[in-house]
């Protein structure tokens, strides 16, 4: 019998290269399953999960609001910032309540940081700039200021630039809960038994690189992007944690008031029912 093939979506970062290597490195037993490894950048592949591009994917929370119909949000493979997350970063300091006089460059309109972003400030200018690419773009006077997410977020001082908000610390403030960024979804087309199937092995394969971190740093150093080890296992424990591997309920609480807040204030158009599928 023909092994099923399970197409898998997920960024080309540390910390994703790290939740995944089990899977990528044939560690687990997947009963028969195939999975095929597609790399994209996260507001690409928010993008295509529009079309049911992948099996699964990796998303943005924000994201997730307009995708409830076709995919389940998957109890493991939270990337979740507790008093840490993507930052508002520019050559110079200024008061957060001048965003709205500076263009900022984004990752993304459906990013997890954008749209914090705009529960601080809904009316600021905007571009959309590669993620790897915002620090340059700042330091080229292209953008006042940018919004960084993955390894920038530890490397921006190393180009001069200065935090002018950490919004993952901001979210803290306001509801002492975790900033929910992104997450694995999975396609109902797929049916229960095979999302339990897949749920249980990305599950898994969270599991064995926490157990196995040295042989799964190893492998995550190829999408470190210019991080040291040292930087590089920071960056992967903070994306990379006992919240990965499920919620939990403070996680699944920081999720649901996420999106409800964000529909309160009229930045995302409906509310969205948010369904955890465990393995």
């Amino acid at each position: 019998m023909t092994p099923k093939t399970v197409t898998v979506a997920h960024s080309p970062d540390s910390d994703d290269a790290f939740m995944f290597y089990a899977l990528a490195t044939d560690r687990l037993d997947t009963g028969g399953l195939e999975f095929q490894h597609i790399l994209s950048d996260i507001e690409t592949l928010n993008q295509r999960a529009h079309d049911e591009r992948y099996d699964v994917s990796a998303v943005s929370i924000h994201a997730f609001a307009y995708l409830a119909d076709k995919y389940a949000l998957l109890a493991s493979g939270a990337s979740m910032g507790d008093r840490y997350g993507p930052k508002v970063v520019a050559k110079e300091a200024f008061r957060l309540s001048e965003l709205r006089n500076r263009l900022i460059a984004i990752p993304g309109e459906r990013t997890s940081a954008y749209l914090a972003l705009r529960m601080v400030e809904p009316s600021m200018r905007t571009t959309v700039v590669p993620f790897d690419q915002i620090i340059d773009h700042v330091l080229d006077g292209k953008a006042d200021a940018g919004l960084i997410i993955h390894e920038g977020q530890l490397t921006y001082a190393d180009a001069g630039l200065t935090q002018i908000i950490d919004l993952g610390e901001w979210w803290y403030q306001e509801t002492g809960l975790p900033l929910p960024l992104g997450g694995n979804v999975i396609r109902r087309a797929m049916g229960p038994d095979r999302i339990r199937q897949v749920a249980r092995l990305l599950r898994e394969s969270i599991q064995y690189a926490l157990d196995h971190r040295e042989e799964a740093l190893a492998h995550a150093m190829r999408y470190a992007r210019d991080l040291d080890t040292s930087r590089a296992d920071r960056f992967v424990g903070m994306y990379v944690n006992e919240l990965t591997v499920d919620y939990g309920e403070r996680g699944r609480r920081a999720v649901r008031t996420f999106l409800d807040r964000a529909h309160a204030l009229g930045l995302i158009p409906h509310a969205v029912p948010v369904e955890f599928v465990d393995a």
